[in-house]
């Protein structure tokens, strides 16, 4: 069996580079991992045959029947590298106030930006929220599509918050990040799709039956003139009149899913 390593101190080595993986994403993209905390996170990728580089426990969470199965496997089976960590420690790096006491540091998937995309497509432009790309990716997930591209200035894909709030949806998708928006759209089969706020065409009236490919902007500024102009078409969420806009990640679950319908 592989040894587990117990690290008590911030001035480890091992936890130094593990707390920048956490909290610099430009590490994460530079180095090609990233950090899945939680139970749910770590047994889903498990699942999907993610490569995990590094099981994380909590002395704490070692006691928990699930998270000790799962540790066991690992040093039985020798293929990936345990650690104990405090719970402070643990605590540091999870991020939550009450973490479940388990994590892995995982190999991020690379992806080509030169392949033709022939499917749905979601590309993102300059979202910031984690929470909201996060939900974008779980909405995404559930829809079927199947290609997510982000543009400059959307928050880090593989950061722990927003794969949090994508539960698992990143190991069902392929994840395009840094990519420019306009290049990788020539690339794309389906008819591209601008979703604005008003003066578009009601989400409703388009035939969304054929590959689209939804273009979701900025949560202030929304899509930037390029891409507008590039898009095929414009559409808009028929709202009461009292109502301005939604949310971006409420607006992208209305227009996947409202494909989804037409599509059944």
């Amino acid at each position: 069996m592989n040894a587990l390593r117990l690290i008590t101190s911030r001035a480890n080595p091992v936890f130094k580079a593990l707390s920048l993986l956490t909290s610099d994403s430009r590490t994460q993209r530079r180095e090609g991992r990233a950090l899945a905390d939680g139970i749910h996170l770590v047994t889903s990728c498990l699942a999907h045959g993610m490569t995990v580089q590094q099981l994380l426990v909590s002395e704490s969470g070692q006691r928990h029947p699930e998270i000790a199965a799962l540790m066991a496997h690992a040093i039985e089976t020798k293929e990936t590298e345990c650690l104990l960590l405090s719970d402070a420690l643990f605590r540091e790096l999870s991020g939550v106030a009450t973490p479940t006491g388990i994590a892995a540091v995982i190999e991020i998937p690379q992806m080509s930006q030169r392949e033709t995309l022939t499917s749905d497509v979601v590309m993102l432009d300059a979202i910031q929220d984690a929470g909201n790309v996060g939900t974008i990716l779980r909405t995404a997930a559930a829809a079927g599509v199947r290609d997510v591209v982000l543009g400059p200035g959307c928050a880090g894909a593989w950061t722990p918050r927003v794969l949090r709030a994508g539960q698992g949806a990143h190991f069902v998708l392929r994840i395009h990040e840094q990519a420019d928006l306009l290049a990788m759209l020539t690339q794309c089969r389906g008819i591209s799709v601008a979703t604005v706020a008003c003066d578009g065409a009601s989400l409703y009236s388009m035939d969304l039956r054929p590959p689209v490919v939804w273009l979701l902007g900025n949560e202030g500024a929304g899509l930037s003139a390029p891409l507008m102009a590039a898009a095929q078409q414009r559409v808009t969420i028929p709202l009461a009149g009292s109502t301005e806009s939604l949310n971006v990640a409420a607006a992208a679950a209305i227009c996947l899913f409202e494909a989804v319908r037409q599509r059944q």
